[in-house]
């Protein structure tokens, strides 16, 4: 809870206004019982409509301003909890975007979905309520509680008797619905978890069909979290009935006994009426309490798990250096290299060692995680090596700012993405600055100025969400030609030219040759023609390095290579 204080730097003026405005609404409660006693005692028992009338108006007063003060209070508690919501959300977002992939892999795209939504909102409303209640309730029982043991002290010992028991009430069940509400939140991360890849995955899910199977999983996820929230809510229902049955066994009493106490005349009517009035008021407020500690314990737990992202702390940090251009110095170069991911048990990766000059291109090639994507997600600092390092113009990467050395990459990833809008704002992603002609330069080198210049927009055709208006070359293409608008010194492609037919793949790579001479290329492929004619040929096997050349040199010295060449070959 400590960690989410700072985010109500701007709200604290509302934070302390909002309960003083509830205190005073509850004093002019108190006072209500006392102007109805006297209606009974002297207005009603003298039969003086005036002084009704004028008793009347007093309490109209007092209901009125009692009634602005609520009001104001809701104002200040709504401006401070949403305000304070959007400040937690916003640090939430920003502080997951400092993130490395190994720690949102780690705690998982679906519960830090659920921490920014759900368990923001679930806080934000704890916040609201504690600022109307937390204050006004506990007041409103003590004050309730002395105004009516100065009408009977004797008479008081019955709700003095049963506010401990509904105290230990309180206590028994919110100490047990506490922990359960954290573990409710982790269900519902399983359930944002399967949504997102039942919504990504609708395809093939269809294509399987394999609609039923995944909404029966879908249906006992939902299950699971609603019996667990039936069976918290179903204790946490006990409060009010409880707390009320209590109470109202108190009243009863006291009209008993207070009765008895009106006959001997050691008490008025009036008194009388005002002491129940009390009683129900204490009433109303420990149900309120309750309601307020079943909402701060959901609030409470929430916290703790938007505590958590906020405690994590990035493992790769900016360095200091700027990365820039350096001649006569190699642009790229692993080191005896060894990576393993976390808790990812042996290495993905074992002494990688190359070495790239500027205008070089380097192939890599190999089985299905034989470590290709990894090597790619060193040079960015997706992930941080293990042993060795990698360098760029003959500095350790880990050295850079973190924005300085990725402004100088251009990386297409294995799966294309694209966001919603229209093609030149994607492409602008890589330069925020480009003017039409280098976006269309960037997608006639990528090849997709053919489809662009087709449209009926060109470059302001909208893109729908996913680019799913696309087809997979298309988004391929034009991923390529975001990276190329950045102007990179070094562009790597990874795998993203697999949708391409052999003739587009062909042009591609003749354009990135010719366009392109001074960037040092990286291309990951699964089709050896991809990358033959490459500078060198790095062929990866169980993420180890079994062979590094050109394409004559590995299809004499390297089996893995020649075999993989002459199966795609055949």
């Amino acid at each position: 809870m400590k960690r989410l204080i700072p985010y109500m730097k701007g709200y604290w003026k509302e934070c302390i206004l909002g309960p003083v405005f509830k205190l005073l609404e509850a004093i002019f409660e108190l006072i209500v019982p006392l102007v109805t006693a006297k209606i009974i005692d002297v207005g009603i028992a003298n039969r003086d409509a005036g002084y009704i009338w004028k008793m009347g108006g007093v309490m109209l007063i007092l209901a009125a301003c009692g009634l602005c003060f609520a009001v104001i209070c809701q104002y200040f508690a709504a401006k401070c909890a949403y305000g304070f919501g959007t400040a937690l959300r916003r640090e939430l977002y920003h502080r997951v975007n400092t993130l490395s992939h190994s720690e949102i892999d780690r705690l998982g795209t679906a519960s830090l979905i659920t921490r920014i939504t759900s368990d923001t909102n679930t806080v934000q409303s704890g916040l609201n309520m504690l600022i109307r209640l937390a204050t006004r309730c506990p007041f409103l029982i003590i004050g309730a509680a002395i105004m009516a043991m100065r009408i009977d002290l004797k008479l008081s010992v019955i709700f003095l008797i049963a506010i401990p028991v509904i105290g230990i009430l309180l206590y028994s069940v919110t100490s047990w619905t506490i922990p359960q509400y954290g573990k409710n939140q982790s269900k519902l991360d399983n359930i944002a978890r399967h949504t997102r890849e039942n919504l990504d995955g609708v395809r093939v899910i269809r294509a399987f069909s394999r609609q039923q199977e995944e909404i029966s999983s879908y249906r006992e996820d939902c299950d699971v979290f609603a019996r667990r929230s039936i069976i918290v809510g179903r204790v946490g229902s006990i409060l009010n009935p409880a707390s009320f049955f209590i109470m109202n066994m108190g009243i009863v009493a006291v009209l008993w006994f207070g009765g008895i106490r009106v006959d001997t005349g050691h008490l008025t009517q009036g008194e009388l009426t005002a002491f129940v009035n009390y009683m129900t008021q204490i009433a109303l407020s420990m149900v309120r309490m309750a309601e307020l500690l079943v909402s701060f314990n959901k609030a409470a737990a929430s916290a703790k798990r938007i505590s958590d992202v906020l405690a994590e702390e990035p493992d790769i940090r900016s360095g200091s250096l700027t990365a820039t251009e350096k001649e006569q110095v190699p642009v790229l170069t692993f080191d005896h290299v060894t990576f393993a991911y976390p808790d990812g048990g042996e290495p993905a990766l074992h002494d990688i060692s190359f070495s790239l000059n500027a205008g070089e291109t380097l192939g890599i090639i190999g089985g299905t995680g034989s470590g290709k994507s990894t090597i790619i997600n060193l040079i960015p600092r997706f992930y941080d090596v293990t042993e060795g390092s990698v360098q760029l113009y003959g500095e350790d990467v880990r050295k850079y700012t973190l924005d300085s050395l990725r402004d100088l990459i251009g990386i297409v990833p294995q799966k294309a993405s694209l966001v919603s809008g229209t093609i030149a704002d994607n492409l602008r992603w890589g330069n925020a600055d480009a003017d039409e002609n280098q976006m269309i330069e960037a997608c006639q080198i990528a090849q997709a100025w053919e489809f662009v210049s087709q449209t009926e927009n060109g470059l302001q055709t909208p893109v729908a969400q996913g680019g799913r208006s696309l087809s997979g070359g298309q988004k391929q293409r034009l991923t390529i030609a975001r990276a190329i608008t950045g102007k990179p010194s070094v562009l790597i492609l990874d795998d993203s030219m697999s949708a391409l037919d052999y003739a587009t793949d062909l042009a591609l790579r003749r354009a990135l040759q010719t366009k392109m001479q001074n960037v040092t290329k990286i291309i990951v492929s699964q089709r050896a023609t991809s990358i033959q004619h490459a500078d060198h040929i790095l062929v990866m096997d169980d993420g180890t390095c079994v062979g590094y050349g050109t394409h004559d040199q590995l299809l004499e010295h390297c089996p893995v290579y020649a075999d993989i060449y002459r199966t795609q070959m055949q």
